[in-house]
């Protein structure tokens, strides 16, 4: 008497699970066509504004004229900066809450602030960076000011990569290396941290990525609106491609005749961003085949 019920049951069974896979596929169709509308309709309109000029030539005219060659310059330099800030402290936090830290509380509660800041508004690390870097120690608004201010940004995201990647190098490779009389040190720097690299590059690269789009940290950091040369310092203002970008699209006083050049400054941008994902991909294969093969 039971039989005909499991059967029921199992089409029950099938028939949601066959439901739920074009749920899915329908989303991922979704998610791609518009993201390919979007890609599409960036390229179409600002490939006309690509030139050398563009690319090379400093604005001029008000924006209306020239090109964007400083911000693409101060854009690369703020992003070093980050690079330089977070990467080694945020690998450094990551090594040391997952390979020496003792497993309790404190380190719950620095994963669950970790976690928190992760989703914390770009607009407040602005308002912080502006109030820590740029009142209080002094740097004004500066190229170092929006550097580190973008390191914090970026930071979260950093360590909870770089934890991820050294927790997923198995355990028995700590082990072998402790029973052979290795340090601790020595097992980390020779062993955890070259398995561990692959994936430590690609979130470090991708939260760069993030950090070189943003435009409400450099708002009140040092971000220049009109600034027709290069920074000759690190206390220098800059130029930048996001906050340029934001200009030419909401304030700019004649944004029907810039509206071609923001365009193409949005088409340099997502170039720029591709590029470092991308980078963040070879990277990681380039590792994860060398790690093969020392295996």
């Amino acid at each position: 008497m039971k039989a005909p019920s499991i059967l029921v049951r199992g089409r029950e069974w099938r028939g949601a699970e066959y439901l739920g896979l074009w749920a899915l596929r329908f989303s991922l169709i979704l998610v791609i066509f518009i993201l390919g509308f979007i890609l599409y309709d960036i390229l179409a309109k600002g490939s006309a504004a690509i030139s050398r000029e563009f690319l090379t030539a400093a604005p001029r005219s008000g924006m209306t004229a020239g090109g964007i060659y400083p911000a693409i310059i101060g854009t690369v330099y703020v992003t070093l900066i980050t690079m330089a800030f977070a990467v080694p402290l945020g690998v450094a936090a990551a090594v040391y809450l997952n390979e020496y830290a003792v497993q309790g509380r404190f380190t719950r509660l620095v994963r669950m602030a970790l976690r928190n800041l992760s989703g914390v508004p770009s607009i407040v690390f602005g308002l912080f960076g502006m109030a820590v870097f740029v009142k209080y120690c002094g740097f004004g608004p500066s190229l170092i000011a929006a550097g580190l201010t973008l390191g914090l940004l970026t930071l979260p995201v950093t360590v909870t990569a770089a934890e991820e990647a050294l927790a997923a190098v198995p355990r028995p490779y700590r082990e072998g290396s402790f029973a052979l009389g290795a340090t601790r040190w020595q097992v980390v720097r020779t062993v955890v941290l070259p398995r561990a690299l692959p994936g430590i590059l690609t979130g470090t690269i991708l939260g760069l990525a993030r950090a070189a789009g943003e435009t409400a940290p450099i708002l009140a950091t040092g971000a220049a609106f009109f600034l027709p040369f290069l920074p000759d310092s690190i206390k220098s203002q800059f130029m930048a491609l996001p906050y340029h970008l934001f200009i030419l699209s909401t304030q700019h006083h004649a944004i029907t005749k810039v509206r071609p050049l923001a365009y193409g400054t949005a088409l340099v941008l997502v170039v720029l961003v591709c590029l470092l994902n991308l980078a963040a991909v070879l990277l990681r294969n380039c590792y994860r085949r060398r790690a093969a093969r020392g295996l």
